[in-house]
């Protein structure tokens, strides 16, 4: 998306969410606000040291954007069997949310917004810092 704010835009490529200000984390939220109205629905990809941070984040994400809380996907490992970090897909088609181990990842919050109207609309932004959106 050609015309998403320098702050936002500057994430890209990022492994790990940055470290912000007070005044840098109301300017990211204002921008990603912004994005995201122009989608129509949304996957969500936490990366973090715990599957409790990974769900609270994802629960922290719905309410602030009064989005349906999603539901675990079936398929997926018991939460509290699943050790160290992990990396939580959220998808709002379908409804549900993965959660697997993963070393290696940083720590952060990418959102990519869907838009089948306007796809010149959709991106991924990211990774924000976990506490972003609470």
């Amino acid at each position: 998306m050609a015309d998403v704010p320098s702050l936002l835009a500057s994430l890209k490529g990022l492994r790990s969410a940055p470290t912000l200000s007070a005044a840098e984390q109301g300017q990211l939220s204002e921008q990603l606000m912004a994005a995201l109205a122009t989608c129509e629905w949304f996957t969500v990809g936490v990366m973090a040291p715990s599957a409790a941070v990974a769900v609270a984040s994802l629960r922290a994400l719905e309410a602030r954007l009064s989005w349906e809380a999603l539901e675990l996907d079936p398929a997926c490992e018991e939460l509290a069997s699943i050790e160290g970090p992990v990396f939580l897909k959220a998808n709002q088609n379908t409804g549900r949310f993965l959660v697997r181990r993963e070393t290696g990842l940083g720590e952060g919050l990418l959102i990519t917004g869907h838009n089948p109207e306007d796809p010149s609309t959709e991106d991924t932004w990211g990774p924000l810092p976990l506490g972003l959106i609470g």
